[in-house]
Formats: structure tokens, sequence, C-alpha cells
């Protein structure tokens, strides 16, 4: 039986109970192998832009029938190869914010009300957040979680064409600042603290701040 880690565990859980899964950059296709194991999803695709993580990943599926079975490994940059009819749960885990971004902006078939997006960015998740706001979807969920000195953060979202009534900070800051728990709030306070030490370099270097003052403010 397949076990994840932290990060890939959190993401797990957010996939709904009897819908088919892609899950781009899937590497060793762990995430995958545990959904099906765990009968949380009928099928899969384990998709990935490179052939030596698709070889990792057929080493892991073809352990076992159930997962050969069940879990197609396929070569494909972002979405490119993954029709709608295919997936209802979308993973995007492991990746910076802006290339989720783009993933998402050349599969615009992703905006549908019955697909679900996981997306869990390793750096701006800024970008993920403005994407999101800006193409109709609504974030439902946020939250973090550490993997030894390694803090991450998970973006839940649903297509539902609103209105982006969300500001720059929010794209910034997003629904985990709201979250009380110690894990959350660490995550947010690393990020803050991070937007304080950029707007303070470009101030003693004499550039403008305001756009950061509000955003860190907001």
């Amino acid at each position: 039986m397949i076990k994840l880690d932290t990060r890939l565990k959190m993401a797990a859980e957010e996939v709904r109970q009897g819908k088919k899964v892609a899950d781009i950059g899937t590497d060793h296709a762990y995430l995958p192998a545990y959904l099906i194991e765990n009968n949380i999803c009928p099928s899969a695709i384990a998709a990935d832009i490179g052939k030596g993580p698709l070889e990792n990943a057929k080493k892991v599926v073809s352990t076992s029938p159930l997962l050969s079975e069940k879990i197609q490994l396929r070569l494909s940059n972002g979405l490119e190869k993954i029709s709608p009819d295919e997936a209802d749960d979308i993973v995007i885990a492991g990746m910076g914010g802006i290339l989720i971004s783009e993933i998402l902006t050349k599969a615009p078939w992703v905006k549908n009300e019955n697909k679900r997006l996981i997306l869990q960015p390793m750096s701006h998740a800024e970008d993920v957040r403005k994407y999101l706001c800006e193409n109709g979807f609504e974030i439902i969920k946020e939250k973090a979680s550490t993997d030894g000195k390694h803090n991450y953060i998970i973006i839940v979202a649903e297509f539902r064409n609103k209105e982006n009534d969300k500001d720059e900070a929010f794209y910034y800051k997003g629904l985990i600042q709201y979250d009380t728990s110690e894990v959350a709030q660490k995550y947010h306070n690393g990020r803050m603290k991070s937007l304080i030490r950029k707007r303070d370099a470009l101030k003693n270097a004499g550039h403008e701040t305001d756009n950061l003052d509000k955003i860190i403010n907001g």
C-alpha cells in the first residue's frame, strides 16, 4: 500500500469520492496509486512532461494489477493531452504558481462547474489566486501543512462563473489568513515577512513601495 508524505496527503484529502482524477506532474504516481488503493477514485491519469518521471510512475503502477488497470500513464505538457471527460478532479502539485497558472490558461475546459482544481504552488501562490479570481473560479478552501522545515499550502477551487471581487492583497494573503491554526499562521506569517523584507529593501534603495504597503496592510 502506498503511503503519502504530508504534502501529498493534504492534496489527496481534497479529491472527491468517486471522481476521476488527473495528477499533473505526477513524478512517481504516488498520489494516483494512493487514491486507487483506497477506493477514492474509479480511475486516474498520471501525467508528466518528462519521460523519466513516467518511467518512475510505471514502476509503481506495475506493482499491482489493480493499479495497472485503473491508472493511465500519459506524457503530457500540463493538461494538453488530457481530454475533459477523463478527469473530474485535477491535481497540480509541486510546481511554481506561475507555471500552474499557465497550465490552466491553456486548458479552458477546466472552467466547468463539475470540475475541481486542487493546486499546490511551491511559490507565487498569488499568481494562482489571481488566475482563479479573474477567471470565474471560487476558492473554496485553503490549507497549510509542514513537512520537515518546509511549509506548504493547498488551494481548492471550483468554477462558479463569478465576478472577481478580490483585490491584490487577497491574491497574496488568500483564505489562509483567516485560518487560526498554528500551521496556517506559520505559513501566512512567513509570506508576510518575505513581503516586508522586499518592501524594506526597495524603500532603502529609494524605490516607491505604495503598492506593497497596500498589500501588507490590506
